[in-house]
């Protein structure tokens, strides 16, 4: 949900854009033995010592429940997904402004919202975009917007979408990634074998390319219904930007394979969603279904797809069905929680601190993000369909 500039650690990533190098043998043992390395090091978290070993917690001195304003907009659009803070003003675009993605229609179905709203940190709000299936003819299934949300460095926002002809899983279709100019206006769709039910995403800028980190939901899912199968996948889109026109799709690589996920009649599906990287450029992902953190190391330059859904940095506990997901400045882990309306905050060695209550209830939560001071966390309320604030 959150997006800033790529670490520098990988040195010869640029190179693998700009040639799209193969995959050589030499990197996928390269690849594997980086993921033995990061391994052992997540393995040595069980041996820490205590709390204060990480520092103090960041939602911890976080205490104020505060409402900001309606997500609903003229159209009667509900269930607020995804969420992303303007960087910068271009078109309608408003900087510190707060972009909302609905995943739901007038009449509460799923996967049938089309629009994102745009609210000023005082609660104004304006309607960023409004879509129609026929404006994005590449996408298919046409238009139900998910947690997938992002802007790129020139301002392009991209958004998931996982449609659904009558608000059920059976009828979900493998949807896209639309492309939006600084109006709000769809200039391009990314879809393909890779992309199968977007439902969230995270971004990192490296020079004039951009990476983005889907988790995709829909791969054998709707086949094997409240059945739990093993599909699910994050995939890195690797677009040039900064230059004149959209984004160029260049490069595709699925890098964590083995999430479960399952189609659930209140939640529409459940599998990986939240996602994050770190300065180190680990890839943390919210494996709902399994209801734990998982870790996908060097996720910005892996050739090859972490199995198993990755590794894990921590399980149960304070978590319940954790969704949305973002960092705290602090380099912790900050996850909704679908199961209750706590937010969790977790080491990157798995150390979970006691959770914050917002006061959104079980099945409320599901993005977040930053403030732009990084003094506070915005949230969507999806049971009162609002932004609200957490200081």
């Amino acid at each position: 949900m959150r997006s800033f500039r790529r670490p520098v650690l990988p040195f010869f990533r640029p190179l693998e854009v700009l040639s799209e190098w193969p995959r050589s043998a030499s990197a996928r043992l390269w690849s594997l033995a980086a993921t033995s390395l990061a391994a052992t090091v997540l393995a040595g978290a069980a041996f820490a010592p205590a709390a204060s070993a990480f520092g103090p917690s960041f939602i911890g001195g976080l205490h104020t429940v505060s409402p900001i304003g309606g997500t609903v907009p003229g159209n009667g659009d509900v269930n607020p997904y995804g969420i992303v803070v303007v960087p910068r003003s271009s078109g309608a675009l408003v900087r510190n402004d707060i972009l909302i993605s609905n995943f739901n229609d007038e009449e509460n179905l799923q996967g049938t919202g089309t629009t994102i709203v745009e609210l000023s940190p005082g609660g104004g709000q304006t309607v960023f975009s409004q879509l129609k299936a026929e404006e994005v003819p590449g996408c298919p299934g046409g238009v139900g917007l998910t947690t997938a949300l992002t802007i790129l460095p020139d301002n392009y926002v991209v958004v998931g979408s996982l449609p659904s002809e009558d608000g059920s899983a059976a009828t979900s279709s493998a949807g896209c990634l639309i492309v939006l100019d600084p109006h709000g206006h769809p200039v391009q769709t990314i879809a393909g074998k890779q992309i199968n039910g977007p439902w969230d995403m995270t971004a990192a800028t490296f020079f004039s390319f951009t990476d983005l980190f889907v988790s995709n939901v829909l791969n054998g899912t709707v086949e094997h219904g409240e059945e739990t199968t093993f599909g699910g996948t994050v995939v890195r889109l690797t677009l040039q930007t900064g230059m004149p026109g959209p984004p160029r799709l260049v490069a595709e690589n699925v890098i964590a394979t083995g999430f479960p996920e399952k189609t659930n009649e209140a939640a529409f599906v459940l599998g990986p969603t939240g996602l994050a990287l770190n300065q180190f450029g680990t890839l943390f992902v919210a494996d709902t279904a399994a209801n734990r953190i998982a870790a996908v190391p060097f996720a910005a330059f892996r050739f090859a797809p972490a199995p198993n859904g990755g590794l894990t940095v921590t399980s149960g506990g304070s978590l319940s069905a954790p969704l949305g997901m973002t960092l705290a400045p602090n380099g912790n882990i900050l996850t909704a929680n679908g199961g209750n309306g706590d937010i969790v905050e977790t080491t990157p060695f798995g150390f979970q601190f006691p959770p914050v209550d917002t006061g959104a209830g079980e099945g409320g939560l599901f993005g977040l993000t930053l403030t732009p001071d990084q003094r506070g966390v915005y949230f969507v309320n999806d049971a009162e369909n609002t932004l609200e604030v957490l200081r």
